[in-house]
């Protein structure tokens, strides 16, 4: 039976693809995917994977977001996230406007703390937390930078533009983490850093990633690279450097360029050798145990759930590893388990996610559409999968 509800990802996939006067064959004609597993989708039958929706967005020339819902208004309306996000969107706007009057920025070091500590929030997936703090925080930074501008100051308030980057990310106000990169970029120039400018352009091609247009997500990826050369700390240098690759890894796998996520895949390994777990190197989690996790995502990616699951088996994660980052690889594990028929495995590793970090998961499009899943699957919903559904509003 199709799933109960009309709100799917599957649902808004056919109503774009109706506005745009299409068919299903001839949408299917746009995407390298068949039509029987376009009508699946839907018809609710099975979940839209994160490259599908990409690709339907990409012919369809719409926003990802028009097709995964998010933001999701119910959450909207539970959560007061609107009422979260708006202070940060006016926070963004202060950038050009020099320092306020009104404000007596607190020292220096305490600053760079309170910017470091804002990365914690958000890598704790203490979302709620870091969305009230971070207003206050930028505005201060700001005005801190303008009136005794230093190379220190200009670095913690990029980090800033990087933590409503990463917020705009997860709560899936896309729009809006667009314009935090601009910013991030607009402050590390004026840092003098170019770690913090690869950094961002590793953030970009996600974007772009996201979007479907892998072309530009390698561009951007090459482009941190070149960055890199001017940066004389070595450790970091490689850090950042094999962060790039394993982005590239993924912009690869999604584009289905198996060679070429093998090749980002081994030189990010190489790095790792060198650089140990590097948590400590602009709040990345590079290191070897991302560089596993990165050849699980590679490989839920292009489809080999049984590959996935056989590098997931290699995982462990450090303690002091980020919490959404952890949330994240159990949320790629579980679909790997769903696509090979282990149910109950993928509903273990969904909950652990939710554990790990509750809000990541319950605004994660594939942790939604992994529930749905799962539910479609399932004879008899265990009542842990109907607690699940519920709570992400299913």
């Amino acid at each position: 039976m199709p799933l109960p509800d009309d709100e799917h990802t599957g649902a808004r996939i056919a109503h774009h693809r109706k506005r745009a006067g299409l068919t299903q064959r001839g949408l299917v004609q746009k995407v390298p995917y068949s039509y029987s597993l376009l009508t699946q989708v839907e018809s609710g039958h099975k979940p839209a994977s994160p490259d599908l929706v990409a690709a339907v967005a990409k012919a369809l020339s719409i926003d990802v977001t028009a097709l995964t819902g998010q933001p999701y208004v119910t959450e909207l309306q539970q959560d007061r996230l609107a009422a979260l996000v708006r202070p940060i969107r006016e926070a963004l706007d202060l950038y050009d406007l020099g320092a306020d009057p009104a404000i007596t920025p607190r020292p220096t070091p305490q600053l760079i703390t309170a910017a470091h500590t804002l990365c914690q929030q958000v890598r704790a997936t203490k979302l709620h937390d870091a969305a009230l703090d971070l207003p206050g925080t930028m505005a201060e930074i700001t005005t801190a930078a303008y009136r005794t501008p230093s190379s220190e100051l200009w670095a913690a308030l990029s980090s800033t533009y990087r933590t409503a980057h990463d917020l705009a990310v997860k709560l899936g106000y896309y729009d809006l983490s667009t314009v935090a990169l601009d910013r991030m970029d607009w402050a590390a120039s004026r840092a003098s850093d170019p770690l913090l400018s690869a950094v961002r352009q590793y953030m970009r091609a996600l974007v772009y990633f996201r979007e479907g247009e892998y072309t530009i997500g390698q561009r951007l990826v090459a482009s941190g690279q070149g960055l890199l050369q001017q940066s004389p700390q070595a450790r970091e240098r490689h850090a950042v450097a094999g962060q790039l690759h394993l982005g590239a890894s993924i912009i690869a796998a999604r584009a289905h360029d198996e060679d070429a996520v093998k090749n980002h895949l081994e030189e990010a390994r190489s790095y790792a050798d060198r650089t140990g777990e590097a948590t400590d190197v602009h709040w990345l989690s590079f290191g070897p145990t991302n560089v596993t996790v990165h050849a699980v995502s590679a490989r839920v990616e292009m489809r080999h759930y049984g590959e996935a699951l056989q590098e997931a088996a290699k995982v462990r994660i450090p303690q002091d590893w980020a919490v959404s980052r952890a949330a994240h690889f159990y949320v790629d594990q579980a679909r790997a388990q769903m696509e090979t028929g282990r149910s109950e495995a993928a509903l273990k590793s969904i909950v652990t996610a939710r554990k790990l970090a509750p809000q990541q998961t319950r605004y994660h499009a594939g942790a939604r559409e992994t529930i749905r899943g799962l539910i479609h699957l399932s004879r008899r919903t265990p009542d842990s999968l109907d607690h699940l559904a519920a709570w992400v509003g299913l």
